[in-house]
């Protein structure tokens, strides 16, 4: 009788032990799944800024200012190197910059 008893105290404890489990798996899932959407959304929304910037193939004194200061967040949001290399090309160019490097900026944005 003691070992059905400790049975049968067992069972739910076990069960509320995996019920536990589950919850914490789905829990981590949503959290894995939220942090993908907000870098996936971070990584267009640099995108966009560049893009934007570099649309007319016409780079500025203040558009190269700009396009420097969105190189570290294009990296750390993890934009691709399509675009991250030219932008660094640009932002690290003197007063001429990269023509070739403008292009390559461009032709990533359009695809």
């Amino acid at each position: 009788m003691n070992r059905r008893l400790a049975a049968l105290c067992a069972t739910p404890l076990f069960l509320l032990l995996a019920g536990c489990g589950a919850v914490e798996e789905a829990a981590g899932n949503a959290a894995s799944d939220a942090a993908s959407k907000v870098a996936t959304a971070a990584a267009g929304e640099v995108k966009r800024q560049i893009c934007t910037v570099i649309q007319d193939g016409l780079v500025s004194v203040e558009d190269k200012q700009v396009l420097a200061g969105l190189v570290s967040a294009a990296r750390t949001a993890g934009v691709p190197a399509e675009i991250t290399t030219p932008l660094g090309q640009i932002a690290e160019s003197g007063d001429q910059v990269p023509a070739d490097s403008v292009q390559a900026l461009q032709d990533a944005c359009a695809a």
